[in-house]
């Protein structure tokens, strides 16, 4: 079994050598390093910088995928440790360099004494963060070459408790959509404004209107957040801008949702434009999609969780987004979130620069991976 002070030594080195997706240059060549001192078939640069682990027992044909992500965050990290970031404006502040230790635990407990049947395709992620590194690996032919059955990935939650783990069929996790709208308006005088069309004015009936997206447009029982984050105008003290730019985050639990958000937001930007005389432009990118569990794989998931901890296999899906839905969309799949932890910098927000990976919960994430590889594949 893995030594849980090795998974720490690990993940140390990870948190204190922090990379920024599509340069985990180090992060790559440590973990492909290990994985073939486990006896792993190890394959390099898949989407860029990625990783991917092949390991086989017995005979069967029968495949499963595990993945974990291994970019930081361009963040100033604010604890003190020993391990803390040696990258200036660096850190893992989402916890991934405990999510790849954790993964490589498993990966060395399975090769060492795994019982089971099969194939284990162990998955290191590039850019998770960005919403681009799946697609870089799917489009490099991930799954063609490294053929799975099904799909699982795992994040930690701080405020959840050491030892407990949550999933649910269906949606789990939101899709994001960036949007930036611009207003093209007539500028003047501030003392004239009857002589142009102000942008803020018109900027600021959008914003309002939005709002009326999720609380009059959408099913209540439907998820949905519209937040306008940056608002920009070319005006300055006594001059009227004449242009506006608003950028702003959206998420939804489903395509359906996030599609009718596009469209509301479309038609309100058209209707108070039109009333103003002015000119309106939407740009929309959804950059994550929703992140839904194969039904089947959330129930497998579930019972491999609980013989580790504490389970709640019918949780409340969250409106945080990752791109594991590319993986998930490709085959089937569950994403599993397990607690990090209630007090200290283990109980502080995902991307908080006093955040910090809780070393405690290392081994009950590679015993989940290996449960569930043994159970799958029994």
């Amino acid at each position: 079994m893995t030594d849980l002070s090795e998974m720490m030594e690990w993940r140390h080195d990870f948190h204190a050598h922090p990379e920024l997706g599509f340069d985990e240059h180090r992060t790559s060549a440590r973990v492909a390093a290990l994985l073939e001192s486990f006896g792993l078939e190890v394959q390099c640069g898949v989407g860029g910088t990625g990783v991917v682990g092949v390991l086989q027992k017995g005979n069967s044909t029968r495949s499963i995928g595990l993945r974990a992500d291994m970019d930081a965050l361009p963040i100033h990290e604010a604890n003190g440790f020993a391990h803390k970031s040696q990258n200036d404006g660096v850190m893992h502040a989402c916890g991934h360099d405990g999510h790849t230790a954790m993964l490589l635990g498993a990966a060395k407990q399975l090769a060492h004494d795994g019982d089971f049947n099969g194939r284990v395709v162990f998955l290191f992620q590039p850019n998770e963060e960005h919403g681009e590194g799946a697609l870089a690996m799917l489009k490099d032919g991930v799954f063609d070459r490294f053929s799975v059955d099904e799909v699982y990935g795992m994040h930690n939650i701080p405020g959840m408790e050491v030892g407990s783990f949550a999933t649910r069929a269906g949606p789990i996790c939101a899709s994001e959509a960036l949007f930036e709208i611009e207003i093209s308006a007539q500028g003047g005088h501030a003392a004239l404004p009857h002589m142009g069309v102000d942008a803020i004015v018109v900027g600021a009936e959008i914003v309002s209107a939005l709002q009326t997206i999720v609380s009059r447009k959408l099913n209540p029982s439907l998820n949905g957040v519209v937040s306008i984050t940056e608002f920009e105008t070319d005006g300055k003290r006594n001059v009227l801008p004449g242009h506006a730019v608003l950028r702003g985050d959206a998420r939804a639990l489903s395509p359906e949702v996030n599609s009718a958000i596009e469209v509301r937001m479309r038609q309100i930007v058209a209707g108070v434009c039109l009333a103003h005389g002015v000119a309106g432009q939407v740009r929309y990118d959804t950059i994550f999609p929703s992140v839904i569990n194969d039904v089947v794989a959330a129930q497998d998931g579930t019972r491999a969780a609980r013989q580790v901890g504490a389970v709640n296999g019918s949780c409340e899906p969250k409106l945080f987004s990752e791109d594991f839905a590319h993986f998930a969309n490709a085959k089937r799949g569950c994403f599993m979130l397990m607690g990090n932890g209630v007090s200290g910098s283990h109980a502080r927000p995902l991307h908080s620069a006093d955040y910090d990976f809780n070393d405690e919960v290392l081994g009950l994430g590679a015993a989940f991976w290996v449960k569930l590889v043994e159970q799958q594949l029994a």
